[in-house]
């Protein structure tokens, strides 16, 4: 049971790390957000850093579900898998990603407009 936790965690952590890396870059962000990509270099910075944390991280959850040569396969896979799933995203749902903000960032899911 505990190794399915862990593989979800990678698993989330793995797709997370793709979407956040994927909305650091300048096209993808103002194909996302809708708006220009100069403005939010400091969140853009910030993404990239999260991204660059969450993949090895998924590693080391991969790693804490099986031995070694399994997990690295394993999360070979989810790097994949997710790498897909962000791409599959951009081209047909780009707004979708706004999800993978964290809450309280431009446009995401903690942010109401209109709301007094």
């Amino acid at each position: 049971m505990a190794e399915a936790l862990w593989l979800i965690t990678a698993g989330a952590l793995s797709l997370a790390g793709m979407a956040w890396l994927a909305l650091a870059m300048e096209g993808h962000w103002s194909q996302v957000m809708q708006r220009p990509a100069e403005a939010a270099i400091r969140i853009r910075q910030a993404l990239r850093m999260f991204g660059a944390i969450a993949l090895p991280l998924a590693l080391l959850a991969c790693l804490r579900a099986d031995r070694p040569s399994m997990a690295v396969l394993v999360w070979l896979m989810l790097l994949a898998g997710s790498a897909v799933l962000v791409a599959m995203l951009l081209a047909h749902r780009p707004r979708a990603l706004r999800a993978a903000l964290p809450l309280g960032g431009p446009g995401g899911p903690g942010i109401r407009r209109g709301a007094s």
